[in-house]
């Protein structure tokens, strides 16, 4: 039996233990450090926020200390659960990639890959029709996704090919498939809450009409993908 040969390509352990351990460190200082200027800032009769300053220079020790340093050390953690959710795992072999992102396992067969770029922090998979097949967020190094996907075979580009072919939508935009102006609009209202789980899922919708979409700033670029034969 053979065995699969994978290169993962994933951020450094000792750069996830750090963040797992030092976010909750942190916050708990911060929050300690609030806590131990709270009568300072509560005596100040300019400053902001006098009522919840007040409320915390008012709690007897050691029950602030304890306090403030708990809640410190949980925001920490949500912090550093978000960074986890969000953190892109890649792994590549010769029959395909696959991406593993906040508990989702997404698989795409080597014939159905083009070409492999980075759009600036975004690692973007290429289908065979121009499309994209995938458009993630990630935090890896260049140079060990080109390794990887170069070490398989697989085609690694120096930047987007279709990159002139984006046009910036405004709503009513003409030449576009029935629908698209209203899946745009509705990612838009998405972008602009920072809603990117609602945004990535019109993004495969709209993929699935034709439409390829970008943004810059919560602007939205798109173009057509290439009909196959």
């Amino acid at each position: 039996m053979n065995t699969r040969r994978t290169t993962v390509v994933a951020e450094p352990r000792g750069q996830v233990a750090l963040v797992s351990v030092g976010f909750p460190v942190l916050g708990a200082v911060v929050v300690w450090g609030l806590k131990s200027i709270a009568g300072w800032v509560a005596g100040l009769s300019w400053a902001p926020l006098q009522g919840p300053f007040t409320l915390v220079a008012s709690i007897p020790e050691p029950w602030a200390t304890v306090g403030s340093v708990a809640v410190g050390a949980v925001l920490g953690l949500v912090v550093a659960g978000i960074a986890a959710h969000e953190r892109l795992v890649v792994e590549v072999f010769n029959e395909g990639v696959e991406l593993l992102k906040g508990g989702k396992h997404r698989s795409f067969d080597r014939t159905l890959v083009s070409g492999v770029f980075l759009d600036g922090k975004k690692l973007v998979l290429l289908g065979v029709d121009s499309g994209e097949l995938a458009r993630e967020n990630h935090d890896l190094k260049p140079e060990e996704l080109a390794d990887a996907f170069q070490s398989h075979g697989y085609q690694w580009l120096d930047g987007d090919p279709y990159r002139d072919d984006y046009r910036r939508w405004v709503d009513g935009t003409p030449d576009l498939p029935p629908g698209a102006n209203g899946l745009l609009k509705v990612r838009a209202e998405a972008l602009r809450k920072d809603d990117k789980e609602d945004a990535d899922e019109l993004r495969d919708e709209l993929s699935r009409l034709g439409v390829v979409v970008r943004e810059e700033k919560k602007r939205q670029y798109w173009r057509l993908a290439r009909p196959l034969p």
